[in-house]
């Protein structure tokens, strides 16, 4: 049986948030609430750099705030324990997000391929959330039980699609968590907006997010943290695993573990193999890659280094008129679904009839 779900999210943003808290709760409780990840973010519980980052989120995303207080509700949880959850990267560097994403650039189409790596407990758990939210655009994203919806990948009906990898920042300091940023950067609807939130907020923690949108030619590799933000135009085909490695970024304090640095040198090195034999890039391949047993690229080892396992895998191929992507469960095998922009057409067989 497939482990991935498509669900409907809608409403109000309060109301949105309290349908992913229920989506969520029993993985939550059942799982989340008695890891060693739980119990080190909710040291955090009282400090002033957490009541600083719930003070900016309450002022500038208001309706973020009310999606988090609905997800708390939904969860049955305090809305302090909920909204430090979702600072987790921000305030301790191995929060156990990962991820790997492969960009090819191009004029008459860009396309990014993207594993989601996450808490091994989770599988079986996580979903694909079609959101309708009021005051948004429709957007498809994946979701993890007690997170927000945006730091994961997603298509939006504006056109936008995004992946997200994780950082793991050095730095604390009192700005809008990086989970909250990315919600909000499914809210634009131009690339331009998109690059704009994370450069005129202040920044709590970091990430990674690879960026495209239909009216736009252009491929963009962003970096971000508290103490900068990098963007730069993808020119050629690349790989990015959860380091910072832009030029302006690479050299501010971050934690790169084995498996991060890795990934990220088993996979420029497949992708100089085929530009040296000439052939073009399967980024399913790369990302499906175990060619480094110790630090596969695909990860599924239980007992992974950094308490990671690939959950799912996104294939996004941006073109003018619209968004063609596919989700699979294994970067080898078909696709679990397929999508136009934001919509579903089709399960294949494998994943065994209609929504």
């Amino acid at each position: 049986m497939s482990r991935l779900s498509l669900i409907d999210i809608a409403g109000t943003p309060q109301e949105a948030g309290r349908a992913l808290g229920h989506f969520g709760a029993r993985a939550v409780h059942e799982h989340l609430l008695h890891t060693k990840a739980w119990a080190r973010v909710m040291e955090w519980r009282g400090s002033e750099p957490a009541a600083a980052m719930a003070a900016l989120v309450r002022e500038r995303f208001p309706r973020m705030w009310s999606e988090l207080q609905g997800l708390a509700e939904g969860l049955r949880l305090p809305i302090e324990e909920v909204f430090l959850w979702n600072c987790r990267g921000d305030l301790w560097a191995m929060a156990p997000d990962g991820c790997t994403t492969v960009q090819i650039p191009g004029r008459e189409q860009r396309r990014m391929a993207h594993n989601e790596d996450g808490d091994p407990g989770f599988a079986g758990h996580c979903a694909l959330a079609a959101c309708v939210i009021a005051g948004s655009p429709r957007f498809v994203t994946f979701v993890y039980p007690g997170s927000l919806p945006g730091h994961t990948f997603a298509v939006t009906d504006s056109g936008l699609a995004m992946t997200v990898n994780n950082l793991r920042e050095l730095h604390v300091a009192a700005g809008v968590p990086r989970m909250v940023l990315t919600r909000a950067v499914l809210d634009a609807t131009t690339l331009d907006a998109a690059v704009s939130v994370l450069r005129e907020q202040p920044r709590a923690g970091g990430f990674h997010l690879t960026l495209g949108h239909r009216d736009s030619a252009d491929l963009l590799s962003v970096e971000f943290s508290s103490q900068a933000c990098s963007v730069r135009t993808v020119t050629a085909p690349s790989l990015h695993a959860n380091h910072a490695i832009h030029p302006a970024m690479r050299d501010l304090p971050q934690l790169i573990t084995g498996s991060s640095g890795h990934r990220q040198v088993r996979g420029d090195a497949l992708l100089e193999q085929a530009r040296a034999r000439g052939e073009p890039v399967d980024p399913l391949a790369i990302l499906g890659d175990t060619g480094n047993p110790q630090f596969p690229i695909h990860r599924l080892d239980p007992a992974d280094t950094d308490d990671e396992n690939t959950l799912a895998t996104a294939d996004i191929v941006i073109r003018a008129s619209h968004i063609d992507w596919r989700v699979h469960e294994h970067p080898r095998g078909p696709a679990r679904f397929e999508f136009t922009n934001g919509h579903a057409q089709e399960r294949t067989q494998a994943a065994g009839g209609g929504r």
